[in-house]
Formats: structure tokens, sequence, C-alpha cells
């Protein structure tokens, strides 16, 4: 079996506690506040642009943030290091266009195969062999492409309802240009804080008279279809591998951590598996969660801050239903907003890969395909964008 074994043995509770001090805390508190804002306003304005009931969407939260929890518990105490396993954001985002032609379910048994493919790749060892087939320009335009709406619904947003876009917009931008101040509290943290006071000061939130729930996790029925096989599997396994992992791994690695690719990729794919019959999106190693954590105190003990950071997002995929419940009650500006203004730096680095150097014709071709969303056979435009900018590649563009 080619799966990494630990360098370093299963910490001790003495060795635990020695290893934590406040700062590492501080550090948790920081990536899981992160964790919760724009990525999660991803999933709410995807599952409302898809169709999505609130008990889909809050089963999806909930195995997001419980389920994968677990892992990076398992993980993070095995090897000593912050190993952080969240959901895919570009997954998420690609059910969108796919659920205006597929079944809920058929997306399910798409995630279940994406999983059963990433559980192969990491216990074979051929995951850094798959990783290298598709050139990551095109994979990143195919990423840019299906990024672009949201920020298009952030200019909308200013459009729909100036007085809570426009206050939003202002403190993330006025605290990124403080990097002393963001570091303290993240722009987007502010963004919402901003957002919510306005609405409150406007007195259009409107919540339900059950507000407080906790989590009362919806099981799927997968159904396995072509259509579904064909246009999710191939983009979901290459956005988490590519993109989602290789980001995670190349910001441990920066902060001096070895990472275990082939037990992450195994993980990823069972985690993909069981979080995918509650709904949601495939599992992979989160890169900005992993690289706050990683970001100061001492190398052998950026553990501790994962570990404080798996209670935090345990405890907030319990309540997975009040959360869904509160920020689905507010105006669909302020969704619309938080998630624009999370992927801006996410879409200018997709630019900047797809069409910076190598494959930018490719590239191009990926992207306009993409952003068409034309389906063909009943797969989604996603997958098309990847063929034909691979063929475009390889037509006009070769090199050894």
């Amino acid at each position: 079996m080619p799966l990494e074994r630990a360098v370093t043995p299963v910490p001790s509770a003495r060795q635990l506690a020695a290893d934590f001090w406040p700062g590492y805390a501080a550090t948790a508190l920081v990536a899981f506040l992160f964790a919760c804002t724009g990525p999660v306003a991803i999933i709410l304005s995807v599952g409302a642009r898809s169709g999505l009931a609130e008990s889909d969407i809050a089963s999806w939260i909930f195995a997001a943030f419980f389920i994968n929890s677990f892992i990076s518990l398992g993980f993070t105490l095995y090897y000593r290091q912050p190993l952080v396993f969240l959901w895919s954001i570009p997954g998420a985002v690609l059910l969108a266009p796919a659920l205006g032609h597929l079944a809920f379910a058929e997306a399910i048994g798409a995630y279940l195969a994406t999983g059963a493919l990433m559980l192969l790749l990491g216990l074979s060892g051929w995951v850094r062999r798959a990783m290298a087939a598709v050139p990551m320009p095109i994979v990143m335009a195919m990423v840019a492409g299906v990024f672009l709406r949201f920020g298009i619904d952030l200019v909308h947003a200013f459009r729909d309802d100036l007085w809570v876009a426009l206050p939003m917009s202002l403190a993330f931008f006025v605290v990124g240009a403080w990097p002393r101040l963001a570091r303290a509290l993240p722009p987007l943290v502010a963004a919402l804080l901003v957002g919510a006071a306005a609405i409150w000061f406007r007195g259009s939130f409107s919540p339900p008279q059950n507000l407080f729930l906790l989590a009362s996790p919806n099981l799927y029925a997968p159904q396995f279809s072509w259509p579904a096989m064909v246009e999710l599997v191939l983009p979901l396994a290459v956005t988490v591998l590519a993109v989602q992992n290789g980001q995670g791994i190349a910001v441990l690695a920066a902060s001096g951590h070895t990472a275990p690719v082939n037990a992450i990729t195994a993980a990823c794919g069972a985690g993909s598996i069981v979080t995918g019959l509650f709904g949601a999106v495939p599992t992979c190693l989160t890169g900005p969660v992993n690289a706050i954590l990683a970001s100061s105190g001492e190398r052998e003990r950026h553990y501790s801050a994962a570990l404080f950071f798996c209670a935090l997002a345990l405890a907030f995929g319990l309540m997975a239903p009040f959360f869904t419940r509160l920020l689905l009650a507010t105006p669909p500006a302020f969704i619309a907003t938080l998630a624009g203004l999370a992927m801006l730096r996410v879409l200018q680095s997709a630019f900047t890969a797809s069409f910076g150097g190598r494959f930018s014709f490719g590239a191009l071709v990926c992207f306009l395909v993409t952003v068409a969303d034309v389906a063909i056979f009943r797969i989604g435009a996603p997958f098309w964008g990847l063929v034909l900018g691979l063929a475009a590649a390889r037509l006009l563009e070769r090199e050894p």
C-alpha cells in the first residue's frame, strides 16, 4: 500500500496540553471565521440558484463541516500537522448549472463515483500522474468560467439592494487595505458584520418563528446516470486534486510540512462517498484554512491550532439548520455580496493561472465554452470546456 506513514507518534494528552496555547486558538478562530462566512455563503447561493430546499442545504452544511471534521481530526493527530478537510468550492459552483438539467440524486451519484475514483488513485499511488495529465491553465480556465457568475452577481447586488452591497464592499476593501488590521479581523468577517448591521438598521431581516434547530441530516439515495457521470466526475475530480488539494499541499510545504499526498487523496475519496450520501459536494484538503493555521507559531505545534479549528467546525455542523435559516432570512443581496467578495481573490488567481503563461489559447477556449453554459447531450458546459480546451491546446499549442 503506497499510503504514507506518520514520522512522529500520535501525541499524548500531556503532549497536546503542552503544545497548545492561546495564540493557536486565535489562529484557529480566524480560520474558522473564514470557513463559515464566504464559503458558506457560496453554498447558500448555489443552493438557492439550484432550487434546493432548506433541509437539503442544511444537510449539505452539516456533512461538509461535521463529517469532514472527523477526518481532519484523525489526519491531524496521526501526521501531527494541520490537515483540515472541508468541501470543494469549485465542486459546489459546478452544481448550480448541472442541476438545471440533472436531478439532485444524479449529482449525488456523481459525487460517489468521484469519491471512488479518488480513493482508487490514492490507494494505488497514481494520483501524481493523474494530476499531471491535464494542464493547470486549462483547469483554472474552467474554474474561472464557473466562478465568473459570482462576480457578476456581486455587481447585480449593487443594483438590487445598494444599501446592503455598498457598505459590505466598503468594509471589505477598507479592512483589506490595512494588513495589520486584516490579520486580526478578516475582511470577509468585517463585510458580514457591516452587512448584518445594515440589514438590522433597515429592518429587512425576517427570520422564521422556529429559528433554533439542531442537525437532522437527510440521507439520499444516489441515482447513477451516464450524463451526470460524464459531466461531473472528471471536473469534480480535477478540481479537488489539482486545484484544492494542490493548493493545500503547496501552502503546507511553504510552512515546512510534508503533506501525505496519497493518504490525502484516499481520504478525500472516502470522505466524498460518506458526505455525498448527505448531499455534500466532494471532500478536499482546504488551502486557505490550512494556510492560516500554519501561518504563525512553531511548525511542530501547528497541529494544535487545527485541532481547535475542528472542535469549532464540529459545533457549527451540529447547528447547521440554525445557521442555514439565519442566513436564508437575510436579503438575497447580502448572500450575493458575501459570496462575490469571497470569490474575488479566487477569481483573480484563476485568471492569472489561466492566461499568464503556457496553453493560454486552450484556456481561452475552455473559458468561453464554460461561460456559455450550454449543455450538449445533457452534459454540462464545464466538461465540454475541458475537452475542447484540451483539444485546442493539443492542436495549436504543441509542446514537449
